[in-house]
Parts: structure tokens; sequence; C-alpha cells
């Protein structure tokens, strides 16, 4: 089988996991991220990571990919310029939208509306129609398209977007203007909106296309920029990309539809966890990614992810599936300050990132961070890295003493001041995904990752009552292993828009077999064996007259066995446990999605030799840190030399190449029979 390398590119470090799958050795490394260009960043870590292995990098089979180039060409408005063809007498719905504001009362005085990503000025119509069951109204007028486009060009465009009225029914009169844009803008890759989302509702399909275009131009330079520096290096074996919803799709299929990597970089750590999970026989976890520059943060149900059927980045909102991850402003990196109008302390969501980084880097950074509170409180000891990496702790203490001046309190106090802070906010996004899904987070585990995760997951566990508290194999590079440990996964989706109650199975399984054919064969041409293919499906249920949907996931057979009923009564369950309510009305089948699945990696977890429960043999030395208000003794043990059944009482801490894990006082932790720590109250 070869080797499989995972790639997790962060805003502080970018993370690598080479797994042998022969063997099932694994070999990790974490080197700083290089935010100019991430591929420096990422060729420092292929370097090393093969020379710790004794391989050639030609040795890698399978190069798996986070990335957050398309969120970033994003957030920071840096994507290309599109060109926007629409049906005549619809030139204005980008900025008609939904005409929805957020915020509380008469936010709509203050709010600034976001420029859209396509300019009314780079948006031209056409004649030609379709109807809603995808008839043709009236044909298009090519000499009318190629002026259209004519004006597109004088505009000077980079990417093209054609998304026509009613296409979702009938995408032939895109396909033709497609390929009179390739004539008249050579070159410039068009999106057509009956590819990139074929569902209806126009402005959600518009907006996913436009965003499509938008990203296109950098995500195929960044891919084409990593495939001739990885060749250069010697590998050539194939490089997949983490979809949002946390499968994966080939590079090709990336630099084609990049809506569906624009949350790429967070899927990686859910991928992880569900990873861990199986492995360590733990079903319901909430997870706590917390790296240099944000926390991410999900919900995992019996081993299933909950997945959504929007991508939100900043203040754009596309119809792609991605898993449910909220992302708050809350990392290692996050900056500490007293405005001075209100004197009271702020953590976030200002970073310090991976350059100039936290003071204790020694890099050049001067601002106060959450790491610099956790280097002072002695929860982050001086040696990073396995100790290739050396912390200022006396440049930390002096940026934490002027919050504390600031304050008028004392420097421990501040310090502390930060880490509370920083824990409430991650408490805050854990609430968003549990509480107000209608989820009791005392039924789920806690598990924290990223480089800092495990350093908060204890104190964050108390606020959530949710227990144990894990700490997982090799946290701070579980989000490259997720990369390399999850699957290939494509979809299609069709709109149905029929009331349940005019419905028969037998339609529905029709239709779906035909789109799971098509999605079959989408993966059999990246090279996914056809008997290593599973299909799913999925079915957007509402209320007739309800102007949402809520997504369910079946199989043909259920459907076959329970019938259309059968998906109604899950969606009364489902709609009565998001919104603690049903209606007495008729329910409306509004959409139907295909998903095919290549094989997962059945990689299971090296199991640890067994110990009789005492940790000594894994002590490193005595420690004093600051907790409850007062200094504490402390040991701080080596996890590479802990064992199965092992017992550490708080306060402790255990190192190891890639994170630190704090345990407090008045709990304890123990390691289970593959590594992970489980931290409990006593």
């Amino acid at each position: 089988m070869g080797y499989r390398l995972g790639v997790d590119v962060g805003g502080t470090f970018t993370d690598l996991l080479l797994f042998d799958t022969a063997s099932g050795a694994f070999w990790r490394h974490k080197t700083p991220s290089t935010p100019h260009d991430s591929s420096e960043g990422i060729l420092t870590g292929v370097t090393a990571i093969c020379a710790d292995a004794g391989i050639a990098p030609d040795a890698i089979d399978t190069f798996l990919h986070g990335t957050t180039v398309a969120t970033n060409a994003v957030l920071e408005g840096k994507g290309a310029r599109v060109g926007l063809v629409t049906t005549e007498g619809y030139r204005h719905i980008m900025q008609i939208a939904r005409s929805f504001v957020p915020g509380g009362l008469a936010a709509w005085i203050i709010w600034p509306k976001p420029t859209p990503l396509a300019a009314l000025e780079d948006t031209v119509t056409i004649k030609g129609r379709m109807d809603a069951d995808g008839n043709e109204v009236r044909a298009i007028d090519e000499n009318d398209v190629r002026d259209q486009l004519g004006l597109l060009k004088a505009q000077g465009v980079e990417a093209v977007t054609v998304s026509l009225i009613n296409a979702y029914a009938s995408g032939a009169h895109e396909t033709r203007v497609g390929q009179i844009a390739a004539e008249v803008l050579p070159g410039v890759p068009v999106s057509l909106s009956h590819e990139v989302l074929p569902e209806m509702q126009e402005y959600e399909r518009t907006l996913t296309t436009v965003a499509n275009a938008a990203v296109r131009p950098v995500v195929g330079k960044y891919v084409s920029n990593l495939r001739a520096k990885l060749a250069d290096a010697g590998m050539a074996g194939k490089l997949s990309l983490l979809r949002s919803d946390g499968g994966l799709m080939s590079a090709l299929k990336a630099e084609e539809h990049p809506v569906n990597i624009l949350m790429s970089g967070p899927a990686g750590g859910v991928t992880g966890a569900l990873w861990v999970g199986r492995n360590a026989g733990i079903r319901n976890i909430l997870t706590l990614d917390v790296g240099g520059t944000s926390t991410d943060v999900a919900l995992i149900e019996n081993l299933e992810p909950r997945r959504q059927r929007t991508t939100e980045v900043g203040h754009l909102s596309v119809r792609a599936s991605a898993l449910d991850v909220k992302t708050v402003g809350a990392g290692g990196g996050s900056i500490a300050y007293v405005p001075d109008l209100t004197k009271a302390l702020r953590v976030g969501p200002q970073s310090a990132g991976a350059v100039p980084g936290p003071v204790a880097y020694g890099k050049g950074g001067e601002a106060p961070t959450v790491t610099d509170a956790n280097v002072v409180l002695g929860y982050l000891p001086e040696n990073l890295l396995g100790g290739s990496f050396k912390l200022d702790r006396e440049g930390a203490k002096a940026a934490v003493q002027t919050i504390a001046d600031a304050l008028g309190i004392d420097l421990m106090a501040a310090a502390r001041g930060i880490i509370d802070i920083v824990n409430e906010n991650m408490f805050g996004a854990l609430r968003m995904i549990s509480v107000q899904q209608g989820y009791d987070p005392r039924h789920f585990a806690l598990m924290g990752f990223g480089g800092a995760g495990p350093l908060h997951v204890n104190a964050v566990a108390r606020l959530m009552g949710s227990w144990p508290a894990i700490s997982p194999v090799s946290p701070g590079v579980l989000c490259a292993l997720g990369d390399a440990t999850t699957r290939m996964r494509t979809e299609t989706a069709r709109s149905f828009s029929r009331l349940a109650s005019t419905t028969k199975a037998e339609e529905l399984i029709a239709i779906l077999d035909e789109m799971a054919a098509q999605t079959r064969a989408e993966l059999a041409s990246d090279g996914v064996p056809e008997d290593q293919i599973t299909s799913e499906f999925e079915v957007d249920v509402r209320y007739a007259g309800q102007a949402f949907e809520v997504p369910l996931t079946i199989t043909a057979d259920v459907l076959r066995a329970d019938g259309v009923d059968g998906i109604l009564k899950r969606f009364d369950e489902e709609h009565h446990r998001l919104f603690t309510f049903n209606m007495d009305t008729p329910h409306e089948i509004v959409n139907l999605r295909a998903v095919a699945l290549g094989q997962a990696l059945d990689l299971p977890a090296a199991e640890l030799p067994k110990g009789d429960g005492n940790p000594a043999p894994a002590k490193m030395r005595d420690h004093t840190l600051w907790m409850d208000g007062r200094e504490q003794a402390a040991v701080i043990y080596d996890r590479t030399k802990l064992r199965q059944g092992d017992v550490i009482r708080g306060p402790a801490i255990v190192t190891e190449m890639d994170s630190t894990t704090l345990i407090e006082s008045g709990c304890v932790a123990t390691v289970d029979a593959v590594g992970n720590i489980l931290i409990n109250l006593v």
C-alpha cells in the first residue's frame, strides 16, 4: 500500500503525519507556517518527516491536504474579479439577495452591507428562458451572448459565472453559454450553476456559483504551484484535498469546484476525532480544536459528525455541504489587551499568528497572548517540540505584566484572567453547537486537540459538564491525522419540490439510484475501485410553506422498508428536537442528494504496553504552577513513557513533541489502552 501523508496548514504551525499503511507505523512533525507562501512550510515539513522515516519523497503514494487558501481568499477579499451572466430581468440578483439583515432590533441602521462578490457593472443578462420543469420557453440568442461576454472581457474579469433562471431543471442553455464563453474569453475559468449546485432557489444557487468562480483562480494557482514543488522534491503521489464535509476530493476536482473546500481546514480535526473515538470506543464527542489563531468546535453523535447544508465564511454563506463547525477567535496566539474606554480585560480575536507570534516564542512579538499567560502560570513548560523550541518565560512575564499594571492587579491574577476569558470564549462556541442545537453537553465527552487544545480541555470540560476530557494521542497533529485517514467523497443534488402525500417511495428510489450511478462514476474516474464505493442518500424535508428544510440521511433499503412515511416520522422527530414543536401541516420533499464514499482506511490504533497504574517511570521532574489562586506543587510527565492504565493525579503536566496536556487539581487522568489521556473529576 505504501505511505500516506496528511498535511494541515494552520495559522501558526503546519502539521504533518506520515503513515506506513502496511505496518501502521507513523511519524509526526510540526513546522512554523509560512503565511506568504504556505507551500514553503509544507516542503520544509515534507523534507523533515521523510528524513525521520528514512524514506524518499517518491515513496509517498498519497498526499492528503487540508487547506485554508480558499477561506483566506474570501476573508481577505482576494478572490478573482467575477463576471456574472444571468437571465434577462435578473441583473440585480446579487444586490437584492435575500433582503435579510443580521443582528437585533434596528440592526439595519448600522449594518454595513457586504460588497457582492460579483459587482453590478460586471453583471450582464442574456435572452432565453427555461421553465421550472426544464422546458425551453425561449431560445438563447447566440449573437447576444457573444456581445454580452464581450462586455465582460472588456471589463477585465478574471472568472465567469453562468447562472440562468431554472437551470437546476435543465442546464442546456448554461452549457451552451459556457462553450461560447470559452471561445470569447479563452483561459478564463467558467463556472456553471447547474454543475456547482443543481438546486432550486435562484439566489443561493447564483451566490454559491459566484463564490466558486471567485476562488477558482486562487485555488488553481495554489494547487498547481504545490504540485510543481512536490514534483521537484521527488514526490509523484496522488494529491487530494479535504472537503468542507470531511471527505476527500482529487486536486483536479478541487480546482474546478473550490467552493467545496471553503472549510477544508477545520474539517480535518473532526475527521481525526472520529478516528480516535472509533479506536477508543467513545461515540459522543464535542471537539475542541485550539490552534494559534482560532478555536474550532464541532459535535459528533454516535460517531457521526453533524453536517449542514451551508458553508459560512465571514459574511459569506453559500449552499455547500460542510461539517457543522463553529469558529471563534480564541487561540494560543490571541492577544490580550485592556481598552482605555472600559478598562476591562479582552482577549482576541486579534492574533499574533506565526509572525511574530507570542512573546515567549522569541521571534519579536511584543503583545501579551494566551500562550504567554500559560507560560507565566507554569502550565506550559519552557521546552516545546521535544526540546527543540525554547520558550522565553521572562519575556512572557514582562508582556503579561503590562496587563496587570493596566488592571491594577498582580501578575498571576492577570495571567489567570487571560486564561479564564479565553476558556469562556471556547465555552460559548461549544454551547452554540450543543445546547443551542438541542443537545445536552453532559452526554458528551470533550476532546481537546490542536497545539493548545489539551492545555484548555480540562478547564472547559468543567464549564460544560462534559466528561471525560480527552487528550488524544498526537493532539497537535490530529488535523493532519484526520486528513490522512479520511476517505474520498462526492455528491450531487436535485430539486424535487413535491408534497409527500403525492410521492411514492418507488419514484424517490428511481431518482436516487440514477444519482448514485452518477456519483459512483465520478469516484471511479478519480481512481477509486468500484467495489470500494458505497452510496448514501439525503432528503431535504420541510412543512409546506416553511422557508427552510431539515436534511435527513437515509438508505435505499430503509426507504423500501419504511416508505415515505418513515422519512416523515424521522423529520417530525428531528424538527421537534431542533425547535421543540411540530406542525399539523402537509410535508414537502424539497431536494434529493446522493453521496458516494470511498473505502475508509482501516487503521487500528497501536495498543500501549500495560502498566501497573503508577506513572513514576514517565516522571520528568517536579514542577510548580499557579492554580486555584495559589502556587501548587505539580509533576511533569513524558507522554512517550506512559503506559496503559497509568493514573495521574492533578495538578500535573504531560508533555510530548506536539502538545502539552494540563491536568487540573481536583481531577485525575487515566491512560487508556491506545494512549488517550482521559481526565475526570476526582
